[in-house]
């Protein structure tokens, strides 16, 4: 079976409010133009993912939602063991949470995120906000795309400002 796997980093989050704790960020008003953007990217190169699964903080929680109203996607799953995570917290919960999904976009934050592109793939990407690679891998489940490293193909990395006119 094929999978295919979207590796995306939260859009542009606001530093704005003294005092306000990292996980408790929200977007800018940048973030909230970028992530449409991406969204229909991916659309209109086949890339909508399954489900999302994601960072519990609010900078990833309002790019989730984003992405999910250009999609109309329902499948959302928020985790806290994504929030500044890396390769093994997507190792570990894609399997578990996607089991019966193809095409899964696993959305949180660098520097973990361009360490899991480059675990997976062997090739390094680099992730700025709302940036998405796009990852396959041929297999008979998850947990054989995951169990050795190197083996997905690196498809291509979108960047919003690519997209814009």
């Amino acid at each position: 079976m094929d999978f295919r796997l979207i590796v995306m980093r939260h859009a542009k989050s606001s530093w704005k409010e003294l005092g306000q704790s990292d996980h408790d960020r929200p977007l800018t008003a940048r973030g909230r133009r970028a992530t449409p953007q991406v969204a229909q990217h991916l659309a209109e190169i086949g890339w909508i993912p399954d489900k999302i699964i994601s960072s519990d903080s609010l900078r990833t929680r309002e790019t989730a939602g984003l992405l999910s109203l250009t999609w109309d996607l329902a499948a959302v799953e928020f985790t806290n063991s994504f929030y500044l995570a890396g390769p093994d917290a997507i190792r570990e919960m894609v399997p578990m949470l996607a089991a019966k999904h193809r095409t899964i976009l696993v959305l949180g934050h660098n520097h973990g995120w361009e360490e899991a592109v480059q675990r997976f793939s062997g090739e390094t990407a680099i992730l700025k906000t709302a940036s998405a690679a796009l990852l396959t891998c041929r297999a008979e489940s998850w947990e054989e795309a995951f169990a050795s490293p190197h083996r997905w193909q690196l498809v291509d990395v979108i960047h919003p400002r690519d997209l814009e006119d």
